[in-house]
C-alpha cells in the first residue's frame, strides 16, 4: 500500500513539473518573439540611418556632381530598405528635372526616412 502511495506521489510530482515547465516555456517564447521584433526594429533603424549618414556626406555636403559609384551605392542602400514608400520617394528625387524640384524631393525623403526610424 505505501509502495502504491509512493508511486501515485512521485507520478504527481512528474506531473506538475511538466506543467510548470511548460508554462514556463511558452512565456519565455512570448519573451523571444518580442526581443526578435525589437532586435528587427533596431536593425531596420540602423540600415535606415546608414542610409542617411551616406546620403548626407556624399549628396548634401558634396561640392561637386555626385559620381556613379556613390549614385549606385545610394540605389543599393535604398533598396535594401525594402520599404515602397522610401523607394518612390527616392525615385521622384533621382528624376528630379530641376533643382528646386530636386531640393522639394530631397527634403521629403529626409522627412520620409526620419519619420521611418523607430524610437523606443
Amino acid at each position: 500500500m505505501k509502495s502504491k502511495a509512493f508511486w501515485w506521489v512521485v507520478v504527481l510530482a512528474l506531473l506538475a513539473g511538466n506543467i510548470f515547465f511548460g508554462l514556463q516555456y511558452f512565456e519565455l517564447q512570448k519573451e523571444l518573439e518580442g526581443i526578435k521584433t525589437v532586435s528587427s526594429s533596431q536593425h531596420y533603424n540602423e540600415m535606415v540611418l546608414k542610409f542617411v549618414k551616406l546620403f548626407i556626406k556624399r549628396v548634401i555636403k558634396s561640392d561637386k556632381e555626385v559620381d556613379f559609384d556613390t549614385r549606385l551605392k545610394l540605389e543599393n542602400a535604398v533598396r535594401e530598405l525594402d520599404d515602397a514608400q522610401i523607394l518612390s520617394q527616392w525615385q521622384k528625387f533621382v528624376n528630379s528635372s530641376s533643382e528646386v524640384e530636386a531640393q522639394k524631393n530631397v527634403k521629403e525623403l529626409l522627412d520620409i526616412l526620419i519619420d521611418k526610424v523607430y524610437i523606443r
